[in-house]
């Protein structure tokens, strides 16, 4: 830990429940998860084997392996200085709230109340990203199996039954939800050394490592091979999502004010180099590029797995993909639900008297739980009409979330005389690295705004339209009328102002 500048003297590591009743919240939430617990679900959530894996057909025609590998290294540097800035901050304020919560005490109520809609949908957007990656991949398991057809209408009846898994997973509590982070690490982390392992010793014909480095694949239609490149960082900056988990979960977390950054530290080192090792393992095994890509399963990791291993290989490390998937969507479940939760608690939700409730017996906001399985259904109903859909959802996850990091970091930045860092800090550097994030948060959000694909010349068209944008704006606007409406009764409360657990203790069901 950095020292801290003597004009910024840092908040003393207090106990949890003390710390969280003086940030102006009455503990409701159970904290029975331990620091390894909190790494694991930012880690499950980042999930190499669930980014990597189910948008590396998107890789391939976008940029290629020389984009895949080398946007990776550059990927993962900038999210480290995002990771950092937002740990920064989130030792500060360690709450549920996370991003908004942090935005609120840093520029004011309305700064709170856009940052929570940005963050509600990148989290909803992760969801849908995550699960119908995992229903893909749920699909090309059954098809080398059984020759099962993985058609839209399929695909969506798969990922609305592991919405389902994810949704009763979550209901039983945050214990449960702990357990299974804590084998998810272990899972992820094993079945990446089998994944590479396999892959390197078992073919007989690997690319050479001019390949893997320097070849350059543009199959979207667009003629510059700059655009092309930099829409093919969107695989690694998808899959750097969602460490925002570890502030979430922070009122269920213990010692929070340092578990929390380093969760979010450690998730990101240990995800930057377990996914460099897959991509790589991945790519040097490739046996038939267009084959791959072509690939009937609608999978081209599963066609990867197939011609170098055969069938049974295949089917194999499709399980262990499929496993870490579904853990990586049950993480961003119990994430995705702590935010609607703690955004009701504060009123800034239609129906925040539903949301906020929690089960008296799990300890869990389980009416929040359902909400937020259901949003992520809703929007992936795209993907039944639009081939480029699951782009565009991985895209609402970047341009939703990604944003959301961004404005916390900012406002400590510009509001540097009123933040009071907490014991985990970056001290004198904190303005400078918060600076770098900030800009390379305004980049990619423009970046994934943009066109993806361009076939036949078309500009636009119903199938390869990025709906990313739509949904950014809808979100915006619902942002804006809701704060119209109900903006004078929402209330993060003020830093140092206990609230009485009067307020809200009839909510506890």
């Amino acid at each position: 830990m950095s020292r801290v500048s003597p004009t910024h003297r840092a908040v003393p590591r207090k106990p949890d429940d003390t710390y969280l009743r003086e940030l102006g919240y009455e503990p409701v939430l159970t904290r029975r998860m331990g620091p390894f617990g909190n790494f694991a679900i930012s880690f499950s959530v980042i999930s190499v084997l669930s980014g990597c894996m189910t948008l590396y057909g998107f890789g391939l025609n976008t940029g290629g392996p020389a984009v895949m590998l080398w946007g990776w290294v550059l990927i993962g540097a900038m999210v480290m200085f995002i990771g950092a800035s937002l740990a920064e901050v989130t030792s500060a304020y360690p709450t549920s709230g996370a991003l908004y919560y942090q935005a609120e005490q840093l520029g004011g109520r309305k700064w709170g109340w856009y940052t929570g809609w940005l963050n509600l949908l990148g989290l909803l957007g992760a969801i849908a990203g995550i699960d119908y990656g995992a229903a893909l991949f749920t699909g090309a398991l059954l098809n080398l199996q059984w020759g099962f057809e993985p058609t839209p209408g399929k695909i969506m009846m798969i990922y609305v039954c592991i919405l389902a898994l994810h949704a009763t997973l979550n209901l039983f509590g945050v214990r449960l939800v702990s357990i299974l982070n804590n084998i998810s690490v272990w899972w992820h982390l094993g079945g990446v050394i089998a994944i590479v392992g396999a892959l390197v010793t078992v073919p007989s014909h690997h690319q050479s490592v001019d390949f893997m480095f320097g070849e350059f694949v543009n199959n979207t239609g667009w003629s510059s091979p700059l655009y092309v490149a930099v829409l093919g960082l969107l695989l690694a900056q998808y899959t750097f999502c969602g460490y925002d988990a570890s502030a979430h979960l922070s009122e269920e977390t213990t010692d929070a004010q340092v578990s929390a950054p380093r969760g979010i530290i450690h998730s990101i080192g240990w995800s930057w180099l377990a996914g460099f090792v897959l991509l790589a393992g991945l790519t040097f095994a490739i046996q038939d590029y267009a084959g791959t890509v072509g690939t009937a399963t609608g999978v081209p990791p599963a066609q990867i797995f197939q011609d170098a291993l055969g069938l049974a290989g295949a089917k194999a490390l499709l399980l262990v993909v499929i496993i870490a998937q579904l853990c990586c969507g049950n993480a961003e479940t119990a994430a995705a639900s702590r935010m609607v939760f703690a955004f009701s608690r504060d009123g800034a939700l239609p129906g925040s008297h539903l949301w906020r409730q929690v089960d008296r017996r799990t300890g869990t906001p389980r009416k929040a739980v359902l909400l937020s399985v259901v949003c992520a259904a809703l929007l992936a109903l795209p993907s039944l009409y639009s081939p480029v859909a699951y782009a565009a959802i991985t895209s609402i996850n970047v341009v939703g979330i990604t944003p959301a990091y961004a404005l916390p970091i900012y406002l400590r930045i510009r509001n540097r005389d009123r933040f009071q860092p907490g014991p985990w800090n970056l001290g004198r550097w904190g303005v400078t690295v918060g600076t770098i994030a900030v800009i390379w948060v305004v980049f990619v959000t423009v970046l994934f705004c943009l066109p993806q694909t361009r076939p036949g010349g078309a500009l636009v068209s119903v199938e390869t339209f990025n709906y990313a944008p739509v949904a950014l704006l809808v979100v915006l606007a619902l942002a804006w009328g809701w704060w119209r409406k109900q903006g004078s009764s929402y209330e993060v409360p003020a830093q140092n102002f206990d609230r009485s657990a009067s307020t809200y203790e009839d909510e506890v069901v």
